[in-house]
């Protein structure tokens, strides 16, 4: 059984305008609603169709015009006269939420056929659904949408949350991007059963200070359910930290300042991100700070709030890091709060025996032999460990840098004897100091020497002669050392350890390119710290995504499953019934083969969202 009330043909449709008194300050203010009139046995009756809340702001004498155009949608007519773009554009919206809002109301089981006209076929308002399912589909796995309910958030502030974190997993980009994303080329409300036309910019960066304001309670409650899920054993800790640039000049911002980029954007204001990772890749914890943070000073800090936060239990984890962080005051606090370590060690000596090392990696591409040491002085295991991959990078360089060195050297020799070229002996050993800085790589080889004329105070030859300094990188190209307190581990577990590093690299990269961490366009410090925990907050989603496909062998990038799943959309076919009334039904495409295998890796259904059915 249908609903009666909107079968009937539209009678005639108009705004109406209401004058509401505000209870706070006493002051008027207007309401608009798109109201349909239509003939019963009691009369004319009016009926609202659709609320246009109080920021309708079309001029009234287009209002006939705008009316005219949503019915000759509902009813699958083609319009006569020309229409502007933006009347077309809010017709075409209030037109689909008006199919939305009055769907029929179905009791039996049986078929629905009916007589069209397949000229008078019409789709309309396609948008993305794929990408969403599986985003919103992971944040559920997670119960996230539950703690935010736990947390005081009432509905359309879990939706403006859940739209903006799937945004960013989805569509990356500044809240403003997301904001439009969602209204006009995302079907993500239709899943959540949330119109975001009712959400403002504003209720966007609002939402954001929500979150951040709920950070501790978020990522302990991520974490907790990803390390249920997925039996997560906290016997590793990764830590390292990432900058990003801002646009504009952040003046009035605490955290934007210039230092030294990661990605090669010095000239611009930076921000930090640091975090903590489990071996698996899932986050701990992250934290925001200024551009210009040592990497050396925040260890403690972090180690130190996982601990008061109690989400570290039970034996302390092995914290891996990288030389930046591992500082010998690093290394002294976390010996004095007993945590376990494996780093990459900032010392330059280096040692090598091929006859004492095992292989511990080998493929086409490279083989890595290791090197196991006990140092009695520090009570530390060394790891001296060769990659052949690594040993051809570092002489590419080093004869790159060695060729220009020489060139230079070379140039400054030839000039000697010649006019118009730099001769003074003082001005010769400046030259010669400037490129021993510029090549510092290699010049620390190099003995140089000056032969001087004493007559005039001219040099008058250069010499040079390369003496790599042994026990160093320069003679055992390819070679790095990792330092450990773990002594009882073998050569090839604290080589794989180690490595975990590079995952932990790789999701810098997906958070810069894949998630939208940069750049950053806020003026507001808080406002930036939600923007970065916001991504985080993504990564989670799309972390579990890619850690539940792997264990089915499907090892794709997020790029790549955001590029397989974009082509799967709602859509709304509008047809004219042979006794004259006109059919929306708005339902989500059927899945390709692709689409369709992630979906049942993940376990979930294939056509998101419910049919809607609407007749006029």
């Amino acid at each position: 059984m249908t609903r009666d009330t909107f079968y009937a043909k539209l009678f005639s449709m108009y705004i109406r305008r209401t004058a509401i008194k505000s209870r706070k300050d006493g002051g008027q203010y207007y309401t608009y609603r798109l109201v349909e009139s239509r003939r019963t046995e009691k009369g004319v009756r009016q009926q609202t169709l659709l609320n246009l809340g109080v920021d309708f702001s079309l001029p009234r004498e287009q209002w006939p015009d705008l009316t005219k155009r949503i019915e000759e949608i509902l009813t699958g007519q083609q319009s006569l006269l020309e229409i502007s773009g933006d009347i077309e554009l809010l017709a075409q919206g209030y037109a689909s939420r008006i199919v939305l809002l009055h769907q029929d109301v179905d009791d039996s089981d049986s078929l629905d056929y009916r007589e069209v006209n397949l000229d008078s076929i019409e789709m309309s308002r396609p948008r993305s659904v794929g990408r969403e399912h599986v985003t919103l589909e992971a944040l559920r796995f997670l119960e996230l949408d539950k703690k935010l309910e736990d947390l005081g958030f009432n509905g359309p502030q879990a939706a403006a949350a859940i739209g903006t974190i799937v945004g960013r997993a989805c569509q990356p980009g500044s809240e403003l991007a997301t904001h439009a994303w969602l209204q006009e080329r995302s079907a993500l409300g239709e899943l959540i059963d949330y119109d975001f036309e009712n959400l403002s910019l504003y209720g966007m960066y609002r939402i954001s200070d929500q979150l951040f304001g709920k950070k501790a309670a978020i990522e302990q409650h991520l974490y907790g359910r990803e390390r249920s899920l997925f039996g997560l054993q906290e016997t590793i800790t990764l830590y390292d930290l990432t900058n990003t640039y801002f646009e504009g000049q952040c003046k009035a911002n605490a955290l934007a300042v210039h230092g030294h980029s990661k990605e090669k954007r010095s000239d611009c204001p930076l921000v930090t991100l640091g975090l903590v990772l489990d071996s698996s890749g899932f986050p701990r914890r992250s934290h925001v700070y200024e551009g210009n943070v040592s990497e050396s000073t925040t260890l403690s800090e972090m180690l130190s709030v996982l601990e008061k936060g109690g989400t570290s239990t039970g034996k302390k984890p092995t914290v891996v890091m990288d030389a930046g962080i591992a500082t010998e005051n690093n290394i002294i606090w976390l010996k004095e709060h007993l945590y376990p370590y494996l780093v990459v060690s900032r010392k330059k000596h280096r040692e090598f025996d091929k006859a004492s090392s095992i292989v511990v990696k080998k493929d086409a591409e490279c083989t890595v032999r290791v090197q196991k040491v006990f140092d009695e002085e520090t009570q530390e295991t060394l790891l001296y460990c060769h990659s052949t991959m690594r040993e051809k990078k570092d002489q590419a360089i080093g004869d790159r840098f060695t060729g220009r060195f020489e060139a230079e050297l070379q140039k400054l020799n030839s000039g000697l004897s010649k006019k118009r070229c730099l001769k003074k002996y003082d001005k010769v050993m400046v030259k010669i100091g400037r490129l021993r800085q510029k090549y510092s790589r290699v010049s620390r080889q190099y003995t140089i020497t000056v032969r001087q004329d004493e007559k005039n105070g001219n040099a008058t030859n250069i010499t040079w002669k390369c003496q790599p300094a042994p026990e160093t990188t320069d003679t055992h190209p390819g070679v790095y050392c990792l330092r450990t307190s773990q002594t009882d581990w073998d050569e090839a577990t604290l080589w794989n350890t180690y490595t975990m590093l590079t995952d932990l690299e790789a999701v810098f990269r997906s958070l810069k390119s894949e998630l939208g961490l940069r750049p950053v366009h806020h003026q507001i410090a808080k406002r930036v710290s939600g923007h970065l925990f916001i991504t985080v907050l993504a990564y989670h989603l799309v972390h579990t995504i890619r850690f539940r496909l792997k264990q089915v062998n499907i090892y794709s990038s997020w790029s790549s499953l955001r590029r397989i799943l974009s082509p799967q959309s709602r859509v709304t076919v509008s047809m004219q019934c042979k006794n004259g009334n006109t059919v929306h039904v708005r339902k989500s495409t059927r899945p390709e083969v692709n689409q369709q295998m992630i979906y049942s890796a993940l376990g979930i259904k294939s056509q998101p969202g419910h049919a809607v059915k609407t007749t006029i």
